[in-house]
């Protein structure tokens, strides 16, 4: 699987005046540090007694999403924005601190399908019967706990209130970040399916969203995959899609309109659309070869159709000139051919919007 870049929240969970826990969290951060920025993580340190929640005081069942106060809505806002939660954690009386279960109980769909690494510390236990506890409540909230984690034994590691030097813990630490991202990649595709901006696409168990440029990868490769077959039909490999850097994805996904439908993190299809003077473009439309046939490149055509302005009144395209299946496919869903300058060895197709059709008549 193509990894991506991922937001870490790094919660401080312990609230206690001169709690050890910020100095352990500084040391996990500088652990993985350049580690974290090889690989395009961003660590966003977040101290829970700096959140001030009170005890959980909102009416509507965290369900629902509903929340009056605006501490509850900093809150959820921020978690909404991670993709994984690190959680350096003490263990008080065999458990873990009530700062991080009310932090847990005020949300619901926010810590959905993100995987929650622990850090913890403690004396006898170094803090592992904490983490056994957290592990119930946070699996009941579709968190995912990883096998890794940093379990510290106080007396063992701590001088003067500082943590002292250990190899063995730095790769642990190391270790930890590594399998949270991984993990988080892997359930990358279960939290896009929970987005609002995520609607039911064609196929069972599919979903549509727009793209991104961070969907540079995914998009390239089936751009690869897709357009060797209307190379050999027409005789060129002087086409885009074949020879676009990642940078120029990137940049096109920027400015076009695109939509993508996946499943299961793959990238099925997609299609790109833009207002070009008065009429509305579309091009770039492709499903992988081992799914045509099944109606998805009509359904995302639609869909590209669908996004056009209010007050465009045609929607072109181009193609290749010998890219029969296409012509004919634009065919039936209404498109005429007629005379362009668009590039070499390609046809133009057009096709009248209803808001035209309604002018006319």
């Amino acid at each position: 699987m193509l990894m991506k870049s991922a937001r870490v929240l790094v919660l401080t969970c312990s609230s206690r005046p001169g709690a050890l826990g910020p100095a352990v969290t500084r040391w996990w951060l500088d652990t993985v540090a350049e580690r974290a920025a090889e690989s395009g993580v961003e660590l966003v340190p977040v101290a829970l007694g700096d959140l001030d929640l009170p005890f959980l005081d909102e009416e509507e069942h965290p369900s629902s999403g509903i929340y009056q106060h605006e501490h509850t809505r900093r809150w959820s806002a921020l978690v909404d924005s991670v993709d994984a939660i690190v959680a350096v954690v003490p263990e008080y009386n065999y458990g873990m601190p009530a700062t991080l279960k009310n932090a847990l109980d005020y949300l619901s769909a926010e810590w959905a399908w993100k995987p929650i690494g622990f850090v913890s510390y403690g004396n006898t236990s170094a803090g592992t019967r904490a983490v056994q506890h957290a592990k119930q409540v946070v699996s009941t909230l579709r968190l995912v706990p990883l096998g890794a984690t940093v379990a510290i034994r106080i007396g063992e590691a701590v001088t003067e209130g500082r943590l002292r030097a250990d190899a063995s813990r730095d790769e642990a630490g190391l270790a930890l970040l590594e399998e949270l991202v991984r993990v988080a990649n892997a359930l990358r595709p279960l939290r896009e399916r929970l987005r609002d901006t995520a609607s039911a696409g064609p196929l069972a168990g599919s979903y549509a969203r727009r793209l991104t440029p961070d969907d540079a990868e995914e998009v390239t490769v089936l751009q690869r995959c897709c357009w060797p077959e209307e190379a050999i039909l027409n005789g060129t490999l002087d086409i885009p899609a074949l020879h676009e850097s990642l940078d120029e994805v990137r940049d096109w996904l920027a400015d076009w309109h695109a939509t993508g439908v996946w499943l299961d993190g793959r990238l099925l299809g997609m299609v790109r659309a833009r207002p070009v003077g008065g009429d509305w473009q579309i091009g770039r439309l492709a499903v992988v070869p081992d799914l045509r046939g099944r109606g998805l490149g009509r359904w995302l055509l639609h869909g590209a159709e669908s996004t056009a302005d209010a007050g465009t009144r045609r929607i072109l395209m181009f193609t290749g000139a010998k890219s029969t299946r296409n012509i004919e496919l634009y065919e039936r869903e209404g498109y005429r051919q007629v005379p362009s300058d668009g590039p070499p060895g390609t046809v133009c197709l057009t096709k009248t919007t209803p808001n035209a059709a309604a002018d006319r008549a």
